[in-house]
């Protein structure tokens, strides 16, 4: 009722978070109560280790202040890590790329990697997850305003365009088909999270749907995959371009507090 400008609710009833669309003062009185943690996954390989201390840097300031947070930091290389200081109610665990046997494609080695620390350890540490690509900086408080039993982030760019241009994956025969006409929103890859649970169901459709690909020598983008999981099975809860917004894009009166600023070059 207070954003008439922009979607604050979708057509399965599931909240799109904005500025002004939430009481952070009930929101904050109901989870301190539970003493939860929250996790946060990040993938530091290749040419992305150099975002990751100032990604660090951000995240402590901003991401979840006052609760209990777990940062998992995925690498390819410890002798790049750079020196992270961390503040109070914060920790952070280190984690080795190890590459898969038959498996070639980097993120699907990745995320094979995540699945296989949620199942061994985070699931047992943490009540919500975020998993985050590392090129971000986060500008203003990331809170419990966004915590769900599954959370997607609405693209910046695509919410803006018309739903008809969205770059879902369109071939039948790929695993992240969506047909002409079909689609909600055009989610990006940047932050997806949830419940330990959620994430996890999420992580193995996406590697049985590149699997699938590999098989019939078509490859869709892991975006277009976590696009046709969240088509099937609808977020809970939505981030608003508010939560990714590029500073390269002329910012529209409807952005009004841009929480997390995404970095499309190089440092």
């Amino acid at each position: 009722r207070r954003r008439p400008d922009v979607i604050t609710t979708t057509e399965w009833h599931a909240p799109v978070i904005w500025e002004g669309t939430y009481n952070r003062q009930v929101l904050e009185k109901y989870y301190k109560r539970l003493n939860i943690t929250i996790g946060l996954a990040v993938f530091a390989t290749e040419k992305f280790v150099e975002y990751l201390q100032q990604f660090i840097q951000s995240a402590n300031k901003h991401f979840m202040i006052g609760y209990n947070v777990i940062f998992y930091i995925m690498i390819d290389d410890f002798t790049r890590l750079p020196p992270l200081e961390l503040g109070p109610l914060r920790t952070c665990k280190i984690f080795s790329i190890i590459k898969k046997q038959g498996f070639q494609d980097a993120i699907l080695i990745n995320m094979k990697n995540l699945e296989m620390h949620l199942i061994d350890s985070m699931q047992h540490e943490v009540d919500f997850l975020f998993v985050m690509a590392v090129n971000q900086i986060f500008k203003n408080d990331f809170g419990v305003e966004t915590l769900g039993r599954s959370v997607a982030q609405i693209h910046a760019w695509w919410y803006f365009n018309n739903a008809k241009d969205f770059p879902y994956e369109r071939r039948p025969r790929a695993a992240a088909f969506i047909p002409l006409e079909q689609g909600d929103f055009y989610y990006h890859s940047a932050t997806f999270g949830g419940t330990p649970n959620e994430v996890l169901t999420l992580l193995q459709t996406y590697q049985k749907g590149a699997i699938h690909d590999i098989t019939k020598e078509v490859k869709s983008t892991y975006e277009q995959h976590l696009n046709k999981y969240f088509f099937l099975h609808k977020p809970a809860k939505l981030l608003s371009p508010e939560y990714n917004w590029d500073p390269n894009f002329k910012t529209p009166l409807q952005i009004k507090h841009v929480n997390i600023a995404w970095q499309s070059e190089m440092l």
